[in-house]
C-alpha cells in the first residue's frame, strides 16, 4: 500500500479543481449535503428499485472514509449524516478537501494524492498539470479496477470531461477561494 500525507498548499490547484469538477460542483455552496441530488437519486431508486447512482459529497465521502466504515445500512447512513454536519461546522471546506484528496484511494492500493502522483507520474502532487490531474481524478468511481497509466479509454474520455467541467468552474468565486 502507498500513502502519503500533503498538506493542501502542497497540492496542485489543478487538483482541487478536478475532483471538484468531478466529484461535487456545488462542494463551495453547500453545508455537506446536496438535497437537489440526494432527491433525484432516491426519485431514480424508487422508480427502478434499485441503486442508479450515489448523491454523496465530497464532506460525506470524508466523514465515511475517515470516521466510519464502508458499506451500506441506515445505522451508518445516520451516522454519516451527524459526522458531514460536524466536520463541515468544524474544519470548513479547505481542511474537509484536504482529507477527501489524502484519504481516496486512487489506484490499487495507492491512497491520497501524492502517492497517486507520483505513482502514476513520478512527481509531487504540488507539480501536477491540468490533464495528470483530470486523469486521476477520472479513476475515482473504481480505482481498483480503472487504469490510470497507461490510461483506458474510459479515463481518457472522463478525463475529458473533467477538464471541461473545470473549465466551466473556474472562474467561480468561491471555487477560487478553493483554489488559493
Amino acid at each position: 500500500m502507498k500513502r502519503d500525507y500533503v498538506d493542501f498548499k502542497d497540492m496542485s490547484a489543478n487538483v482541487r479543481l478536478a475532483v471538484m469538477a468531478s466529484e461535487d460542483q456545488l462542494f463551495p455552496d453547500h453545508n455537506g449535503f446536496d438535497m437537489t441530488s440526494i432527491k433525484q437519486a432516491w426519485m431514480e431508486r424508487s422508480k427502478k428499485h434499485k441503486r442508479i447512482r450515489g448523491a454523496s459529497t465530497i464532506s460525506q465521502q470524508v466523514a465515511k472514509n475517515v470516521f466510519l466504515w464502508q458499506g451500506g445500512g441506515w445505522l451508518r447512513k445516520g451516522l454519516e449524516a451527524y459526522t458531514t454536519f460536524m466536520i463541515e461546522l468544524i474544519w470548513g471546506k479547505k481542511r474537509i478537501l484536504e482529507m477527501y484528496l489524502n484519504v481516496s484511494e486512487m489506484g490499487k492500493g495507492v491512497f491520497g494524492i501524492e502517492a497517486a502522483s507520483r505513482f502514476y507520474f513520478n512527481k509531487s502532487a504540488k507539480k501536477l498539470n491540468r490533464t495528470e490531474a483530470a486523469m486521476i481524478v477520472a479513476c475515482f468511481p473504481n480505482p481498483k479496477k480503472i487504469r490510470v497509466k497507461p490510461p483506458s479509454p474510459y479515463v481518457n474520455q472522463r478525463a475529458q470531461q473533467i477538464l471541461l467541467q473545470m473549465s466551466y468552474l473556474e472562474p467561480d468565486e468561491d471555487i477560487q477561494e478553493l483554489l488559493k
